[in-house]
């Protein structure tokens, strides 16, 4: 979540205030209920409105769509805003289509994702962290449709 919203949003902000915007969105996505949340974001609009208002008038406009994000518990939370293995995976599958100017057919675009799929996955090798409280958070929500 943080990184797909939040990264657009940071697209414009100064390097000297990065570091201290992340810090503030975090304190409003790393919320325990929406109205925290909410409360978290005016705090954040106090600070940085009149230097960025277009970050929090921006999550104002979706916020429809990211209060079902405080639906979830917290441990499923954190997996959702760390997307640094979707970060990497998609920077890979990137750099491999990105040198080619053309591909014969389909096959061959499938065939060069798979193999940079598999050769990137053999670098996953950290665990994810909570992932037996996760798991169970998951299938309490979904029933039948997380495997195990």
């Amino acid at each position: 979540m943080h990184r797909a919203h939040g990264q657009k949003r940071t697209k414009f902000v100064s390097y000297k205030d990065l570091k201290a915007i992340c810090r503030d969105l975090k304190k409003i996505y790393g919320s325990a209920n929406e109205e925290e949340a909410l409360d978290q974001l005016e705090a954040f609009g106090e600070i940085w409105d009149s230097k960025y208002p277009i970050i929090r008038k921006s999550w104002e406009n979706h916020w429809n769509d990211l209060k079902e994000f405080f639906s979830y518990p917290e441990e499923i939370r954190k997996l959702i805003y760390t997307t640094n293995a979707i970060e990497s995976l998609n920077y890979t599958l990137r750099k491999v289509t990105r040198n080619r100017n053309a591909f014969p057919d389909d096959d061959s675009v499938y065939k060069i994702m798979y193999l940079a799929i598999n050769n990137i996955s053999k670098k996953w090798t950290m665990p994810v962290q909570n992932w037996g409280v996760i798991i169970n958070q998951l299938s309490i929500m979904f029933g039948d449709r997380v495997k195990l």
